[in-house]
Formats: C-alpha cells, sequence, structure tokens
C-alpha cells in the first residue's frame, strides 16, 4: 500500500514506515501530524485517484526531528568580466515516519 502526498509545494510517495524529509514544518517533534491533502491511494489492485484530493482519506505521520540538509555551493561565473559570485545554501526540513494511510 502506498500514496502520493502534496505538501510544501512538492509531491511525495510515501508507504506506511517509512521516513522521508518534507519541508520544514513548524511543528515540535513527537507531533503526530495528518497530511489531507491525498492525490493518489494504491493498495495492490485498487487504485484511486483525487480530482486533485482524495476526499476522506489522510496519511498519518510522526514528526522525528527538524533540522538542515547538507549545503550547496551556487557559483556564477562571467567570462572576460571578471565577475564571479559563490554562495552557500543550507535548506531547512522535517523528517516524517509514516505512521499509517486511510
Amino acid at each position: 500500500m502506498f500514496a502520493v502526498i502534496e505538501t510544501g509545494g512538492k509531491q511525495y510517495k510515501v508507504a506506511p514506515g517509512q521516513k522521508v524529509k518534507i519541508e520544514k514544518l513548524e511543528t515540535n517533534n513527537g507531533d503526530v501530524l495528518d497530511f489531507d491533502k491525498v492525490l493518489l491511494l494504491a493498495d495492490g489492485e485498487n487504485v484511486k485517484i483525487g480530482t486533485p484530493y482524495i476526499a476522506g482519506s489522510k496519511v498519518s505521520a510522526k514528526i522525528l526531528k527538524q533540522g538542515r540538509s547538507k549545503k550547496i555551493i551556487v557559483f556564477k561565473y562571467h567570462s572576460k568580466t571578471r565577475e564571479r559570485k559563490k554562495k552557500g545554501h543550507r535548506q531547512y526540513f522535517t523528517e516524517v515516519e509514516i505512521t499509517g494511510i486511510k
């Protein structure tokens, strides 16, 4: 069984027991969260597709931790003008564990 949920402007394919890093949510560690924007539910042969969301379905998750991902380097270079810009970025994330799909 798996589902496709939408959160933070992105879509994630999730299954029970899976750990997923999603865009940062303003919650505390150990909280239980319900995602109600479910786009697709699949259970073996039964597949439900939402238009755009499936009414009455939700995915439960437990907040594990808040953090920041590894640094990525954004480097811009223009030849012949001696123009260089180096910039780093670390994206905030929330790690959740999927506990159930309904």
